[in-house]
C-alpha cells in the first residue's frame, strides 16, 4: 500500500480501534504479528495491546484523540498530537477523579499488507498523573 493509504488506516485506528467504538475493525487493521513498543509494562503482541487499550477504554470512556501532524513515507507513519478524556474508572492503580485531562503524544505506525505490524509510542504520562492529581512518584510507591 501506498503513503496515503497507510495514512487512511491510522485515521481509522484513531476514530474506531483506540477509542473503543469498533473493537472489530482490530482483525482488519493490526497483524497477527504485531509489535507495540510503549512505556508501559505490557504483555507483547495483538493482546498486550488490547490490553492497553481497554486500561485507556475503562478510565477514559470519552476517549478522543486529535492529530495534530501526520506524516507518512512508504509503509510508516508519523504522527503528532493529544488525546482528551474524562477520567471515569481506575487507570494504573488511581481511582477515578472525573477531571477532564489532555495527554500530550507522539507515535509511530509501520504497516505491511494494509496491516499495522508495529508501533511506537511515547505519551506524557507524567502530565498525565499531574492533572490526575498525583505524581509518578506517588503511584510508584503504590505498586
Amino acid at each position: 500500500m501506498d503513503a496515503e493509504a497507510n495514512k487512511q488506516l491510522v485515521e481509522r485506528m484513531f476514530s474506531e480501534i483506540i477509542p473503543g467504538k469498533n473493537p472489530d475493525a482490530m482483525d482488519q487493521l493490526i497483524s497477527s504479528k504485531f509489535a507495540h513498543h510503549a512505556s508501559f509494562d505490557e504483555k507483547p503482541g495483538v493482546e498486550g495491546f488490547k490490553e492497553i487499550l481497554k486500561g485507556f477504554q475503562t478510565a477514559f470512556p470519552d476517549l478522543k484523540i486529535h492529530v495534530q501532524k501526520m506524516v507518512a513515507e512508504g509503509d510508516e507513519v508519523a504522527t503528532r498530537g493529544y488525546m482528551t478524556g474524562t477520567n471515569k474508572g481506575s487507570f494504573m492503580g488511581i481511582p477515578a477523579t472525573n477531571k477532564e485531562v489532555r495527554i500530550d503524544y507522539i507515535d509511530w505506525w509501520k504497516f505491511e499488507n494494509g496491516k499495522a505490524i508495529e508501533n511506537w509510542v511515547q505519551m506524557d504520562i507524567p502530565g498525565l498523573m499531574t492533572q490526575l492529581g498525583t505524581s509518578q512518584s506517588s503511584m510508584a510507591e503504590s505498586h
